[in-house]
């Protein structure tokens, strides 16, 4: 048996102990991504992300997986996969704070043009953030040189003030002497990233410009296209997700399952095959 590869060390136990159960029915049926997939309805490309724990896999998928490795009662694993759900949308933990991993699984060797990733999603660097504290590194210390010189200057002019035999006005050395303002140095935070909605409907169906996914899963915690192609169409059904920031966040939960109830779909938060279907119709 080849080996699988190590899941994140932030995934929560309840989803792990998920995945792992998932890891053997895929080894148990044999079956290599594209068959899975050709099997099950969901792409390779969703499988990878579901047994590497980046994604939680949908209700469906899990059941689907369940029948074809011979598992005829799949209640167990369906528990399992509830329990992790409770898990997945609990913000996440670093490590120090999480519970023991089980027991590290054997995991088989990626088939050929199949990349089994592990990483859970990162979120990509701000453009430009390390030009940006460059600069403001300069200006503090330029502030700072020209805030010196100021106070060295107005000591020598109050200094020569007191030799001033005539008793001359010496309010202007005075007034030198009075504290400068530092400018307020500019804000580090990175930009957050916008995405505009261009809706337009092709075929039938809904679309915003972002994405033309219709079977990627995209569950809390995630960011990306993906997720802003379901805020703006979550916004044209009606239910406000919050902002069209691409992140997956309570907000964005709240109006994927107001969407499932309405649709009588299962309400999971998660925006899988079925829920795609309802909000691009």
């Amino acid at each position: 048996m080849s080996r699988w590869k190590k899941l994140p060390a932030e995934l929560d136990p309840r989803v792990r102990q998920l995945v792992i159960r998932l890891r053997r029915l895929k080894d148990h049926s044999g079956l290599s991504f594209r068959q899975l997939a050709a099997k099950t309805g969901y792409s390779p490309k969703s499988w990878e992300r579901y047994l590497g724990g980046r994604t939680l896999p949908p209700r469906e998928a899990v059941e689907a997986l369940a029948r074809i490795a011979g598992d005829e009662d799949p209640t167990r694993l369906l528990a399992l996969h509830e329990v992790a759900a409770e898990g997945w949308a609990t913000p996440r933990q670093s490590p120090d704070h999480l519970a023991a991993d089980p027991a590290p699984e054997s995991e088989p060797e990626p088939e050929p043009g199949m990349e089994l990733l592990s990483a859970g999603p990162e979120r990509p660097t701000p453009p430009g953030r390390s030009l940006l504290i460059a600069l403001v590194a300069g200006a503090v210390t330029l502030v700072l040189a020209v805030s010196s010189a100021v106070l060295i200057t107005a000591r020598i002019m109050n200094d020569g003030s007191d030799d001033n035999p005539n008793g001359t006005d010496t309010g202007s050395a005075t007034a030198a002497t009075a504290p400068l303002a530092a400018p307020a140095a500019p804000s580090t935070a990175p930009p957050r990233l916008s995405y505009t909605c261009r809706l337009k409907r092709v075929g039938g169906l809904w679309y915003a410009g972002n994405s033309r996914t219709r079977e990627d899963t995209v569950a809390y915690g995630n960011n990306g296209v993906e997720v802003a192609e379901a805020q703006c169409l979550l916004r044209r059904a009606g239910i406000s997700p919050g902002g069209i920031d691409g992140d997956f966040g309570p907000l964005t939960f709240g109006a994927v399952k107001a969407l499932q109830k309405r649709a009588g779909l299962h309400v999971d938060g998660m925006v899988g095959p079925q829920t795609w279907k309802a909000l691009r119709g």
